[in-house]
């Protein structure tokens, strides 16, 4: 309750006390927190932050980077090689890699096991320093690196660039230290501690975990790889194609930060032949993963078929997308439904994780949001993500634009659907998709029920009537329960869709987008196959690597047997 009634008035967690679903929430300030949360820069014009993100963008596109294989301190390149492009210009190459076969990927869990040793006797405040430091690098000298190469490898527009590799990144560096810290003060009980203490101290998992990080966000590729390594692990990155500079350039902060050779190794590689080979090694700890149901469901198989063969059971974190909603009701605020909706669905293309994908609207209110939202698609500029006009840019890749295209084609030759905005697309130059809104007259139809991934908004409007069974659609038309947000002024309605659609999101807004959690404030993921719903971003998550081990001093000789009870 508290998570969803609690407004957020400003980037350093200012809030106040607000009447919320019929309940108040007391004041909380960032004192009570002992941390903030990173600032989003501006980039107005004439800003010193916009004058270096302009330089580095022109560093960064001059040239195209030779990014090696890291294992250890050592580099390696072999013939296998690849190419990051630009999604907005796909005859610019921006990185130049390197794809490491089964014997490197082996080399690298020979030398992550023997690092995962020597990093996990290192004290948990010396690795408290160094991910600060980190922070503080990500925050200063690299912010404009950073958010350059996530705009041109990844196209994305400078907000969308400073929300995700600079904000975003930073809060998971600082906030996972943070949340750790609080985690190691607990310490169990000892009643009598002059003849019994009890401790607890968090180790490694010996062996070696593998992160798999995907190409939509820079900070989630640094999450996945660091955070397990903060808790005393040794790492094997597989960075995305798509996102190849992006976290090349965070994986040579962490380096310049004090993160010792080995303990994150940078691992380019195809997909099966990492999976395959991480899964056959008897030294996997762990599998922590962003990506497709697919790929996710591919690796749970594999360690489930060689689970005999490990020396620990490997734990597995995922996140694997949605069918994100916005559910209208006839008392919702029109404007804020409109507004909230474009961006949710369109900025970064809709390749957001969160981003809405369907939209319950009740035909009573549906000519007025009809209109608007008509009228905001066609203000959206699309075009270069470095014109500071340009509200979106283009997919990710070849691939992606395939499939999307496919839905938009769907579209145009089912009676049930009608494209009433965009549905045009064109890869000449760059991957350019319109933003594109279809309404259904079937609420089951595969686009309203399919994970699209792209800038595609599908529709169905409800009889005004048919609420209650409008509602249960949202959580039994698709499998996906990653995040969904109603909107209304009813205050019973809310109340009784919170506990309706309790099951349908791991992250739930009221009269707010499905996009835009932040670190420490809504902690991300979702459940069914949306993924393992660990939270990203919150307390837990990094405990989640952790290897606990409980301890026990006694400091009186045991001097006899028998209990006192025998002796009667």
């Amino acid at each position: 309750m508290l998570s969803i009634c609690k407004q957020t008035l400003s980037q350093s967690f200012q809030r106040t006390a607000v009447r919320c679903l019929g309940s108040v929430v007391p004041e909380v300030k960032v004192e009570d927190f002992g941390v903030q949360n990173e600032p989003v820069l501006e980039y107005l014009k004439g800003s010193p932050e916009r004058a270096e993100l302009e330089k580095a963008l022109q560093e960064t596109a001059s040239k195209t980077e030779d990014v090696p294989i890291v294992i250890g301190d050592k580099e390696f390149k072999n013939n296998d090689v690849r190419y990051q492009v630009m999604p907005h210009n796909h005859k610019k190459k921006i990185a130049k890699f390197y794809y490491a076969d089964a014997k490197l990927i082996n080399k690298a869990i020979e030398v992550a096991c023997e690092a995962q040793k020597k990093w996990d006797k290192t004290p948990i405040a010396e690795r408290f320093r160094i991910w600060d430091k980190a922070a503080d690098l990500m925050a200063g000298k690299y912010r404009s690196k950073l958010n350059a190469a996530t705009m041109l490898g990844q196209a994305k527009t400078v907000v969308q660039a400073e929300i995700d590799s600079a904000a975003e990144l930073i809060d998971f560096f600082r906030l996972n230290a943070y949340f750790v810290k609080e985690a190691t003060k607990y310490q169990p009980i000892s009643e009598n501690p002059k003849v019994t203490k009890n401790s607890m101290r968090y180790r490694g998992i010996d062996g070696f975990i593998a992160a798999v990080s995907p190409f939509n966000f820079t900070a989630i590729g640094g999450n996945l790889a660091y955070t397990p390594a903060l808790m005393g692990n040794a790492v094997l990155w597989k960075p995305s194609d798509t996102a190849l500079l992006s976290n090349w350039v965070n994986f040579k902060i962490c380096l310049e930060a004090g993160v010792p050779p080995g303990v994150v190794n940078f691992v380019p590689s195809d997909g099966p032949v990492f999976g395959d080979t991480i899964t056959a090694s008897p030294h996997l700890a762990g599998i922590n993963f962003t990506g497709s149901v697919p790929t996710f469901t591919r690796l749970w198989k594999q360690v489930g078929q060689n689970i005999g063969i490990y020396k620990n059971f490997p734990r597995l974190i995922g996140e694997c997308g949605g069918k994100n909603y916005h559910f209208v009701h006839p008392s919702a605020d029109v404007d804020t439904v409109v507004n909230g909706t474009i961006r949710s669905s369109f900025e970064f293309c809709g390749q957001k994780c969160s981003a809405c994908s369907r939209m319950y609207v009740p035909e009573s209110l549906w000519p007025k949001i009809k209109g608007k939202l008509l009228a905001k698609r066609n203000e959206l500029k699309i075009g270069d993500p470095t014109d500071y006009n340009s509200f979106t840019s283009a997919v990710i890749d070849d691939k992606a634009f395939k499939r999307i295209t496919g839905y938009i084609e769907h579209a145009k030759k089912s009676p049930n659907l009608e494209i009433i905005g965009g549905g045009k697309y064109d890869d000449s130059t760059g991957y350019f998709i319109e933003p594109t809104i279809v309404q259904s007259k079937d609420p089951k139809d595969k686009i309203m029920t399919e994970e699209i991934f792209g800038p595609v908004l599908s529709i169905y409007v409800y009889p005004d009537g048919q609420l209650a069974e409008t509602v249960d659609l949202i959580g039994t038309s698709t499998s996906f329960a990653l995040t969904g947000a109603v909107f209304a002024k009813d205050e019973a309605f809310l109340k009784s869709a919170l506990e309706q659609l309790k099951m349908t999101a791991g992250n739930f807004y009221v009269n707010d987008k499905s996009t835009g959690s932040v670190v420490g404030q809504q902690p991300f993921g979702g459940a069914r196959l949306s993924g393992t719903n660990d939270k990203a971003g919150g307390p837990h998550y990094a405990l989640r690597w952790g290897n606990p081990q409980a301890i026990k001093e006694t400091f009186v000789p045991l001097t006899e047997v028998e209990y006192p009870y025998m002796k009667q």
